[in-house]
């Protein structure tokens, strides 16, 4: 949302800068983006040179068809001659006038005095577009008769303008509007609310709108009044201007004033053409299966039952808080209008928007959770703004609902607030913090929650939070001193730590990938069913994907040395349509090869006090002779095409790492006796896996064995083809004596004969 600061300061008085109004809002609620600077630039004595002009004399210039020489009345008691080529105006017309030395927005140079086809131009009338309030160029500003000529424009128009561009978050949508803002900024700068006091158009008709609602649950309100004697046409330069810094399109006077109101109070307003609705009256519900609906944009929509629309009875006119449609727009022959004022159920709308791809000021606003209660103000100050500004007359009403949610009412014991945040907030302090935010405290703490607060202040801790929010800039930088300690870590996040630890440790640099890929290479990978784009429609099962990508923007970087690890969740597709499976798992990517993601690991399950024991394999993204399954995952070295260079890649699934290590280690004894070592070679089948040797080695000397570890592998012409000589050291030992090699003979004798058995494995002299 864009808030001009002069709008705003309708609403709330306060001494704070635009930037100081930022800085307290970015600390205490929501993202201020950016301050936008507007209009023409205020620097020395520029806005001096604007002036509101009163046009004495105008026909057509002597040497041109397309131009009007004027005489105009700027209040320096001579008149001042202008060249002008718009054609909007006549004697009399109140305009703006720029005289020479303004500097407007986007010239080059400040206005000078100069001959237009032979007659000297001593200023320039101006269009909205010459001085950032608008876009229009089609003709020049007509501002409302009886301003003195030679007023200052600053004084009429907003002709500088700061614009707080904000972002909120999801569950203030009260912060979607002018008056939303306004309380805030009151609180928070300690600033005076100023109160919005309009007089409700009195009924001059005889007062009977027919609305029926038949879907209460999405629509809980529908408020509707007509209005008859409208006259379409332009909006007077104010609203223009103010919608223009709002960041909207102003359209006529009609719809204008619905999107303003809209900002005020941040309660959606929509206007029929009431000659278009046949009976001239509402009906809410739901859309019938295959029901159509052209909209205000031109687009033909399916609809199906869960899509709520606005009737009049016989055909759709509108999609309920998304969109208008196009058949009962309003035109400039409209002269009867039903202004809707409604509430309605945010997730419903949610939906159907999502579904239908369309979003709109509106429903990015019912979506979030509008203030039935806001309908109501909204209503009163749509219909005082359209009698003023389109000489419309009420002259009938209705306000249907089955009773308006109540208000929550929630205890705060003080005292917590203070525990909580770490600070000593006075009692009477709190209170006139919540009070000042809308909220009603009795004697005893009992806190009533403001309508537009209803449905995200429901339990204590919300009421600490609003306390917190406002006086946050005065908690000290250091953390409270902690008398006790109320939660821990459970043992997988110990355990995800520790492994980041490891990995940084042994040079790696951790990173952050999408969670959605463009590629996946697991079969039923789980497709998003409205994708933002292609490169983010798919939920990953891997973290490769992302690793690669990041090590390929380093490449192009001009980086070297590049190590990256990542933890993160993968998302594996579910038996029958069901929920993903949601896995942590670690994923790394090094230059190096094979070797450099194996000397990773080998780091890794050294600390994790587990052995690496690696088995051939082969896997999507991996070389196809270079891939290895660590029973917790996978390492080797990354297909060649799909990255230039050698590189060593790794991803193992965290739980499956974490199974072998237990809850609890048991202290087993020390054996004081010394091991007996040997080193033996066989020669087995290039595709028997050295691990597979070990198992069997340990299994067949038991147990006098208590370690087995390769230490050489040869391949050559000593062994023959299609043949390699594994060498592995033995460590032999037991807790009772110190064993002979005649002991060593017998254990190394089991071990040869299972290995030839196993493997038809020879012994090497």
């Amino acid at each position: 949302m864009r808030a001009p600061l002069s709008w705003l300061r309708e609403y709330v008085r306060v001494d704070a800068t635009a930037d100081e109004i930022a800085r307290r809002l970015n600390v205490s609620v929501l993202e201020v983006e950016r301050v936008i600077e507007i209009g023409v630039e205020d620097v020395g004595e520029n806005l001096s040179y604007l002036r509101v002009g009163r046009v004495v004399e105008a026909a057509k210039h002597p040497n041109a068809d397309k131009l009007q020489l004027c005489q105009l009345d700027v209040g320096e008691g001579d008149l001042r001659q202008i060249v002008c080529g718009a054609w909007n105006f006549g004697v009399g017309a109140t305009v703006a006038v720029g005289l020479p030395g303004v500097l407007l927005p986007g010239f080059p140079a400040p206005l000078d005095e100069r001959p237009l086809r032979g007659e000297l131009s001593r200023g320039m009338i101006l269009a909205e577009d010459e001085i950032g309030l608008g876009s229009d160029h089609d003709g020049i500003m007509l501002l409302p008769d009886g301003i003195e000529p030679g007023t200052p424009l600053s004084d009429v128009l907003a002709v500088r303008e700061q614009v707080l561009d904000c972002t909120t978050t999801m569950n203030r949508v009260d912060l979607l509007s002018m008056v939303g803002l306004a309380r805030e900024v009151a609180t928070l700068c300690n600033g005076e609310l100023l109160p919005i006091d309009v007089e409700d158009a009195a009924i001059v008709g005889p007062g009977h709108v027919d609305v029926r609602i038949d879907d209460s649950v999405g629509c809980p309100r529908y408020i509707a009044r007509v209005l008859g004697g409208v006259s379409v046409g332009p909006s007077p330069m104010w609203l223009r201007a103010r919608l223009h810094a709002a960041g909207m399109r102003s359209i006529s006077n009609v719809v204008d004033i619905t999107n303003y109101v809209m900002h005020v109070y941040g309660s959606p307003l929509h206007a029929f053409d009431r000659a278009k609705l046949d009976g001239g009256g509402i009906l809410v519900r739901r859309a019938a299966a295959g029901e159509e609906l052209t909209t205000l944009d031109g687009t033909r929509r399916k609809l199906d039952e869960r899509d709520l629309l606005i009737t009049d009875g016989t055909k759709a006119v509108a999609l309920g808080a998304i969109m208008g449609g196009l058949e009962s727009e309003i035109s400039d022959s409209t002269t009867e209008i039903l202004l809707e004022a409604a509430n309605f159920e945010p997730i419903g709308i949610l939906q159907t928007s999502e579904r239908l791809g369309l979003r709109t000021e509106g429903s990015n606003r019912w979506e979030k959770g509008v203030d039935p209660h806001m309908a109501e103000p909204a209503a009163v100050l749509a219909t005082r703004l359209l009698v003023d500004l389109a000489g419309a007359e009420l002259i009938g009403a209705a306000d249907v609902h089955s009773g308006l949610p109540e208000r929550p009412v929630v205890r705060l014991r003080p005292e917590r607030t203070n525990r909580i945040v770490g600070l000593d907030v006075a009692e009477v302090e709190q209170r006139s913090i919540l009070e000042r935010l809308g909220f009603e405290v009795s004697d005893a703490w009992d806190v009533t929650v403001p309508t537009w607060r209803s449905r995200d202040v429901t339990r204590e801790i919300d009421l600490v939070e609003e306390v917190t929010r406002v006086v946050l800039d005065r908690v000290p930088h250091t953390m409270p001193l902690r008398r006790s300690v109320s939660g821990h870590l459970s043992r997988e996040q110990r355990f995800r730590r520790v492994v980041e630890d490891v990995f940084v440790g042994a040079g790696f640099s951790e990173a952050y990938t999408w969670s959605l890929v463009a590629t996946d290479p697991a079969p039923g990978v789980l497709r998003l069913p409205d994708p933002m784009s292609g490169d983010q429609a798919l939920l990953r099962t891997t973290l490769l994907e992302g690793l690669v990508a990041a090590a390929r923007e380093n490449l192009d970087a001009g980086n070297d040395g590049i190590a990256l690890f990542e933890i993160a969740r993968v998302y594996l597709p579910a038996e029958a349509g069901g929920l993903p499976d949601e896995r942590w798992k670690v994923g790394g990517i090094v230059e190096g090869g094979f070797e450099a993601a194996r000397g990773a690991l080998e780091v890794l399950y050294d600390a994790l006090h587990l052995e690496l024991r690696p088995t051939r394999t082969t896997a999507p993204y991996l070389h196809p002779g270079k891939a290895a399954s660590t029973g917790a995952g996978r390492l080797g070295e990354l297909h060649p095409a799909l990255l230039d260079g050698a590189w060593g890649v790794f991803e193992l699934d965290l739980v499956d790492l974490t199974a072998p290590i237990p809850e609890r280690i048991l202290y087993a004894d020390v054996i004081t006796f010394p091991p007996l070592r040997q080193d033996i070679a066989v020669v087995v089948g290039e595709l028997v896996d050295a691990a597979a040797l070990i198992d069997a080695i340990l299994e067949a000397g038991a147990p006098e064995l208590r370690e087995a570890r390769v230490f050489d592998v040869y391949r050559g012409d000593q062994v023959g083809e299609g043949q390699k000589s594994v060498a592995i050291h033995l460590s032999l030992q037991v807790p009772d004596r110190t064993l002979s090699d005649d002991d060593a003979a017998v254990v190394r004798d089991r071990v040869v004969a299972a290995l030839a058995e196993r493997f038809d494995a020879e012994l090497r002299g």
